[in-house]
């Protein structure tokens, strides 16, 4: 069998890092290389080729993860035109979906990854770095006027969490209605509490 060329190489490794960076979300990092391998069409024995350890691949699957959210969520065009609401609602919908909760392998790091870095502290310092620039990110696009837009983000990502754990009980749809009502009340993502009128 013949050498890999050098780009083959890349195109390989590249490969294993959008694989790992699904598989993580969808299941841990507690995932098998083997299984990483084999999902990535690769042979096992080809993993250290490419990668000193299994700690590096995780650092740089979350790294990808939060680069293909990012070239996925550029200021949209209504953002551009001043209408941040407008976007802001649209990124609560979208992120509070069935779809979104039963496909975690495509969704957000920041809940993808949050139960595996909070497992690990300090281990993975350069993913945790990354994590915590994406967790900004993530809120600055929900920020309001007078929100920073990190207690809606927490509200967002909480929900899902939960959503996903009860996924098979219509509890799970109620969690996602019950955050996206909470989110959308109002432009800062606080429920205006209610007068009596009588």
């Amino acid at each position: 069998m013949g050498r890999v060329s050098q780009a083959q190489a890349q195109e390989n490794r590249q490969r294993v890092v959008a694989t790992a960076s699904r598989m993580f979300r969808e299941k841990g990092t507690a995932v098998s290389v083997a299984d990483l391998m084999k999902a990535a069409g690769l042979t096992h024995g080809g993993f250290y080729k490419q990668f000193g350890s299994k700690e590096d691949l995780v650092d740089e699957a979350i790294a990808h993860a939060f680069d293909e959210q990012a070239a996925h969520s550029a200021v949209a065009p209504e953002e551009q035109a001043g209408e941040h609401e407008a976007a802001r609602r649209t990124l609560i919908e979208d992120y509070l979906s069935v779809w979104h909760r039963d496909h975690p392998g495509e969704g957000c790091p920041v809940s993808g990854f949050a139960a595996d870095l909070g497992r690990e502290p300090g281990q993975a310092a350069r993913a945790q770095d990354v994590y915590i620039n994406g967790v900004r990110n993530r809120a600055a696009r929900l920020a309001t006027a007078d929100d920073d837009g990190m207690a809606q983000l927490c509200t967002m990502v909480g929900a899902l969490v939960l959503a996903r754990a009860t996924r098979d009980n219509p509890i799970s749809d109620e969690l996602l209605q019950a955050a996206r009502t909470a989110l959308t009340e109002s432009g800062t993502g606080q429920s205006a509490p209610q007068r009596r009128t009588d």
